[in-house]
């Protein structure tokens, strides 16, 4: 077999003489993570403070709990679980080599292989795969309580979601940062290849679509959302000429210029809202929102990489990461108490009026982003793998990254529970529901019997009010839950009452940045996953430089989201509330899908291996296991709040009978087709995946029982250069980082000019 040579022949990579050393020698990585008595106190701290959080959170209740719980609780298991759990990955499972160039290296091209400094590299990576799913997710799952939700979003990612994101990652990187499909084709054969490039293709537009949704239902008539978000494209624009022509390399400088412009949309945004044209001309209904965006997707996704979507993400990170530090300080220094049940009754009766399911296994699609994505496979298997400069920064960039976007779900999770349960399910519910009225949104919370739950239409008009918004009911999609929740606790600790429509719609622009970072990002990968199918029978089409070919894919995959999203955007039952379980679904079997293609890459390294692909093995089966059984609800369940076909055929049979109690004929027609669409993808997907499945445990099966198996990664080649692994450097790094500086600036001038 080849694999036995290939990893024979990395173990013996010859430096250059000339050189200083490319990494560290076993002796110095031993020094440096020798267990002295202050690392023991610190450990022993951390360890007390998340078992203290748990404990708060899941054993001592009384009527409410803190919020302070949930950051101990989630900072501390994060912690543990990178400092510990990844090691046992890096160390017995992936087992990365720094004297081995990464692509980055052995195929620097400027464009898409450039060795990119480990922090830029997180920032971008993280960038790219936050997208709606940590935000909405969670607001959608708070009616289910705040126990189940927190328990998945932290123990999840530390077992499944990083796990995912670090192993796709590593062997993408090992394959000359080949996507997933790719990797399918070559490890799976040729029909689970085939399904796995298909079900890629398919889910990436119900996942585009979902992320669109969001921002439509956020903007939607809101003059001040849609001013200052439209802002951010002109202010990302210039960002990219800036870096490009003005001040190349100065990215701290754009980005603080950057966040400057960013707070002036906020606020003129305001002032725009009160005008009588921006009323006029901004007050825009969200099918018009939702063709703006599909026109934004398809520019965004052919314009050069530096133009728009480069400096976006510089914007986004910033953003994103300092929003959620800022809301986890503003939450210790608040302490907002929570009131919502740890586990409410809709979670057991799968009645709840936001979604309809049971907490198994609706919870775990609704909570898809923050615990386990399959959409992060298609960017660890993307743009990443040809930017990382060394083989072990995968672990800071992988596992490290999905932990952050984790925190960023918690939050979420905490700012939906921090609001009044009854303006809550005044928001989250559909139109069909409440009548967008203040009134039938009255009557329909309370109607739902929560204890406790009083609503009345003063607190909905002045919480409106407060947040300069006209009306706050059926704000469905979780973006606008999220914001009220964040202003709410930011105007607790900074501003007071009088800021909350600042931070509300700080907020909004912050999710939309989110956002559209994701809907541009996710548009071009897959744009580029069409090309390279279509590739194998028109060979022009992989040549990403041949502006036909980019336009043409282009153009079928944003017509396919948007499709999707006009589907969604008209949707009598709210579009948010029947579409976004087919997401969670949709994305929880891609990720299945990529864990199963890592399982049989891994058996088939070697015997050496084998006893350690129960770290695979293990979020594979559950995520198998939950997302088939959630397609077998929508799909067979003769509940017409769960089941698509049953809602199907309920609307048709009425409509054949002239039965109009279920609504008008256009809004019947409506349902009928979107969920003859949605029950149709929903078989779709899960056939597609369960193929993928039971192709790769037949591969990996044959792999053990021959003791091993084909090695597809590339030639190793003795890499030329150092770099730290972590975010710090450790003492050894630094030292030898001091000897790779001056050659490493040579480079870096070179690169400039």
């Amino acid at each position: 077999m080849s694999a036995p040579s290939r990893r024979g022949k990395a173990a013996t990579l010859e430096p250059d003489p000339s050189l200083p050393p490319v990494a560290l020698t076993e002796e110095q990585k031993t020094k440096d993570g020798r267990w002295t008595p202050l690392k023991i106190v610190v450990w022993a701290l951390i360890a007390l403070a998340g078992g203290l959080g748990w404990t708060m959170l899941a054993i001592v209740r009384g009527e409410t709990v803190n919020a302070i719980w949930f950051v101990f609780a989630a900072v501390a298991t994060y912690l543990i679980g990178y400092r510990f759990y990844s090691k046992v990955i890096e160390k017995h499972l992936l087992r990365p080599d720094d004297r081995r160039a990464t692509p980055a290296e052995v195929k620097q091209d400027g464009k898409d292989y450039v060795p990119t400094d480990r922090r830029v590299l997180y920032g971008h990576h993280f960038a790219a795969i936050a997208g709606a799913g940590p935000l909405v997710g969670p607001v959608l799952a708070a009616q289910m309580g705040f126990l189940p939700g927190t328990i998945w979003i932290i123990v999840g990612v530390v077992l499944a979601g990083a796990v995912q994101d670090y192993t796709v990652l590593f062997f993408s990187m090992r394959r000359g940062g080949r996507t997933i499909g790719q990797m399918a084709r070559q490890e799976l054969g040729r029909i689970g290849g085939t399904a796995a490039i298909i079900a890629s293709l398919l889910i990436m537009l119900i996942i585009v679509a979902i992320l669109a949704l969001v921002v439509v239902n956020a903007l939607g008539e809101s003059p001040w959302g849609v001013f200052s978000v439209s802002m951010t494209i002109p202010i990302a624009l210039f960002m990219g000429l800036y870096l490009r022509y003005l001040r190349p390399g100065k990215v701290t400088e754009v980005s603080i210029i950057g966040f400057v412009l960013l707070i002036a949309a906020i606020v003129a945004g305001g002032w725009v809202a009160e005008t009588a044209w921006g009323q006029e001309f901004l007050h825009l209904d969200r099918t018009v929102i939702a063709w703006g965006i599909i026109i934004y997707g398809f520019i965004a996704a052919v314009l050069p990489v530096w133009l728009l979507l480069a400096p976006r993400d510089y914007l986004s990170t910033f953003m994103k990461i300092g929003v959620i530090v800022m809301l986890a300080g503003a939450i210790v220094l608040v302490r907002p108490e929570i009131t919502v049940p740890a586990v409410t009754d809709f979670a057991l009766e799968g009645t709840g009026p936001v979604f309809a399911g049971p907490l198994f296994p609706f919870l775990f699609v609704t909570i898809a982003c923050g615990a386990l994505s399959g959409f992060h496979a298609l960017i660890s298997s993307g743009t990443t793998p040809k930017l990382v400069e060394k083989e072990r920064q995968t672990r800071f960039i992988g596992y490290g990254g999905m932990i952050m976007e984790s925190f960023v779900a918690i939050m979420a999770l905490v700012a939906a529970i921090s609001i009044d349960q009854g303006i809550y399910y005044a928001m989250n519910a559909s139109a069909a529901a409440t009548q967008g009225t203040v009134e039938g949104a009255v009557a329909f919370v309370n109607s739902l019997g929560i204890t406790g739950v009083n609503l009345t239409p003063e607190m909905l008009t002045s919480t409106a009010a407060a947040v300069g918004e006209e009306s706050i009911v059926s704000r469905t999609g979780g973006a606008p839950t999220l914001a009220l929740g964040l202003a709410h606790i930011m105007q607790q600790a900074l501003g007071g009452p009088a800021m909350m429509a600042f931070w509300y719609h700080f907020a909004i622009m912050f999710e939309a940045l989110f956002i559209l970072t994701a809907v541009d990002a996710g548009t071009r990968v897959a744009r580029f996953m069409l090309q390279d199918s279509i590739g194998h029978w028109v060979p022009k089409f992989r040549d990403v430089s041949w502006r036909p070919g980019v336009w043409i894919t282009t153009a079928i995959m944003v017509a396919g989201w948007g499709a999707i999203l006009i589907l969604g955007v008209t949707d009598p039952l709210g579009g948010i509330n029947t579409f976004f379980p087919l997401f969670g679904i949709a994305n929880q079997l891609l990720a299945a899908i990529a864990l199963a293609v890592v399982l049989a890459i891994i058996a088939k390294r070697g015997p050496s291996f084998v006893k350690w692909l129960w770290i695979v093995a293990l979020p594979l089966a559950f995520a198998a296991v939950v997302t088939i059984t959630a397609s077998a609800y929508k799909i067979f369940s003769p509940n017409p709040a769960i089941g698509y076909w049953s809602n199907h055929f309920r609307y048709r049979d009425a409509l054949a009978a002239g039965d109009t109690t279920l609504g008008t004929p256009e809004v019947m027609g409506a349902v009928i087709r979107n969920t003859f669409v949605q029950g149709t993808l929903s078989i779709v997907f899960v056939t597609l995946a369960i193929i993928v499945i039971i192709a790769a445990v037949a591969v990996t099966i044959i792999a053990i029982r021959r003791g091993g198996g084909e090695n597809h990664e590339d030639e190793p080649v003795p890499s030329r250069r150092f770099a730290p692994a972590g975010f710090i450097a450790t003492p050894s790094e630094r030292e030898l980082d001091k000897q790779w500086e001056p050659i490493l600036a040579d480079e870096r001038a070179a690169n400039r000019h």
